[in-house]
């Protein structure tokens, strides 16, 4: 019996050696103590929403599909389930009571009891086709708030523009069913990942800055919205100080919410979460992680990594790098796309670019 037993973890070691041969995970550099490694090949791997029973739910872009990934009690990858595909850039996923929720541009779907179904998954079944269908910023990252709403952002639908406020821009929530749609946080041209807060369930949410004013403008946001209703500037003023060119003499920057932090220029800032887990040194703690996805027009790349605002009172006091490494000159082996948090206090990374899941753990001395 010990034999067999050490013989399967063998194939499984070997199994997750062949599938990481190919992905330089040796480039990627990480701050003393932590590693990183191959947590499973998912294609297009985008927003990532943990289930009941350890299982995984992705979402993507290009493939159309959402995958379920099993993980074992020491979260371990096991079988990769399709539970939907053919659909229209299912970037978002959440999770709430058993069902998982999926954006689809226009529409918002729902796949019931899905803990216990993903051999054979049901059928979405559809809360929403209302959203605008415009694909320009139509993938939409979802989540279940503190509050039990769920929260769909709606992006600009062009690069610069002033489009109706009420319908594009903004952030919504709504009853899992739906209804009851209100806009949370208006001024907001395209946010790809939120959490709140756990010390007081306040909504951080990242921002990609408008394209076209050079490699160095604007930046990124890391926003925070206090209180329902607040406008963060898009189009008229970005970064809570730089005036549009084309719209900002119509509004000016002081009537907007500044971000907490700015972050780099074109880094494409996607999903952000706090950390609440334990297994990293007590620093870490209540610290915002963002994946940074990658410039596309930009002359010299940047981004292409895991980013790290620490907060100090709700503040921030610096914005450092995290991870980094699939950026290898001009040539990026790989996009961080979204972070997750493991129960054991792990972090998870979806990259769409390598079509990867990488855990991060911590293992050095304690502090």
């Amino acid at each position: 019996m010990r034999k067999t037993v050490i013989a399967f973890v063998g194939a499984c070691w070997l199994a997750a050696s062949a599938l990481a041969a190919d992905l330089p995970l040796n480039q990627i550099q990480l701050p003393p103590g932590f590693k990183i490694e191959l947590l499973a090949r998912v294609p297009n791997a985008r927003a990532m929403a943990l289930g009941k029973n350890n299982v995984l739910y992705i979402g993507s872009m290009g493939e159309g599909k959402v995958y379920g990934l099993e993980l074992d009690a020491q979260y371990r990858a096991g079988t990769l389930h399709v539970l939907a595909s053919g659909l229209n850039m299912p970037v978002g996923v959440a999770y709430r009571d058993g069902n998982l929720y999926v954006s689809a541009v226009e529409r918002l779907l729902r796949l019931d009891v899905i803990d216990t179904q993903l051999k054979n998954p049901p059928k979405p079944t559809v809360i929403r086709a209302d959203l605008p269908k415009e694909k320009h910023h139509g993938w939409r990252f979802i989540r279940f708030g503190p509050d039990g709403l769920l929260y769909v952002p709606v992006g600009a639908p062009c690069n610069i523009c002033e489009p109706d406020p009420d319908k594009y821009a903004n952030i919504l929530r709504m009853r899992a069913d739906g209804s009851n749609t209100e806009v949370v946080a208006r001024g907001v041209r395209n946010t790809v990942g939120f959490d709140w807060d756990p010390a007081n369930n306040e909504l951080w949410f990242t921002d990609n800055g408008r394209d076209m004013l050079g490699d160095d403008l604007p930046p990124d946001e890391l926003n925070r919205l206090s209180k329902p209703g607040q406008h963060f500037g898009y189009p008229y003023c970005h970064a809570g100080t730089i005036a549009d060119p084309d719209f900002g003499a119509k509004r000016s920057c002081k009537e907007f919410v500044p971000p907490v932090q700015t972050l780099g220029a074109h880094v494409a800032a996607l999903g952000m979460r706090f950390y609440t887990g334990n297994q990293f040194p007590a620093e870490y703690k209540g610290q915002v992680f963002i994946a940074e996805h990658g410039s596309w027009n930009r002359s010299k790349k940047v981004g292409y990594r895991i980013s790290l605002v620490k907060l100090n009172d709700g503040k921030a006091v610096s914005y450092t790098p995290f991870a980094t490494g699939w950026l290898q000159g001009e040539a990026p082996w790989g996009r961080p796309a979204d972070v997750q948090m493991l129960p054991d206090g792990s972090l998870l990374v979806a990259d769409d670019f390598a079509g990867a899941i990488y855990r991060i753990s911590y293992s050095g001395a304690a502090r």
